[in-house]
């Protein structure tokens, strides 16, 4: 009867790995201006300026506006067009600073992002420092126990030279002896 293999498998255990570890130390930190309604629709809305869909709804807009004021369909704006300019710089002066308020955001994200990076990098190179440190010390004691093996074997050798050298000396003895 052969011998029943038995498979055991090491299983790991199951640790779920935190990848924002880093990024929690910041999770405190309110933005510049607050995570309230108004900063949240402030940014959104700064967000939208820059997509497409305004700058086509907005050309859109004025080419209706002009055409309805110089081709006489309505007469709320006459040609240099002043309650036009006038809705222009309105947007302008609204837009600007919720632009400005957008950035502000962001690059306050970006350095908390920044910030957890240099620490996980950090954390990265500490931790490879310790694995080559642990693979020098594993080098040195491997190094040691060749070492020992070497110096074990040259004992065996010696022994088994001298044990055969005692045998051949017994043999002789005895061949001696016998009648």
């Amino acid at each position: 009867m052969a011998p029943e293999k038995k498979h055991t498998t090491a299983k790991a255990p199951s640790q779920k790995v935190d990848h924002l570890r880093f990024h929690r130390a910041y999770e405190h930190l309110a933005p510049t201006f607050g995570s309230d309604r108004f900063a949240l629709q402030a940014e959104a809305f700064a967000r939208f300026f820059g997509t497409p869909t305004f700058l086509g709804a907005q050309t859109l807009i004025v080419v209706i506006w002009v055409c309805l004021n110089l081709f006489g369909v309505t007469h709320f704006d006459i040609y240099p067009f002043i309650l036009l300019n006038l809705a222009f710089s309105l947007q302008a002066a609204y837009a600007a600073p919720l632009i400005l308020l957008a950035q502000t955001r962001q690059a306050a994200r970006d350095k908390a992002q920044s910030d957890a990076d240099a620490r996980h990098r950090e954390a990265l190179a500490v931790a490879n420092s310790e694995r080559q440190a642990a693979a020098a010390q594993t080098t040195e004691q491997i190094m040691a126990l060749l070492e020992q093996n070497t110096r074990l074997t040259e004992m065996t050798k010696q022994l088994t030279e001298r044990i055969e050298s005692l045998t051949t000396e017994m043999h002789q003895h005895f061949v001696r002896k016998a009648p």
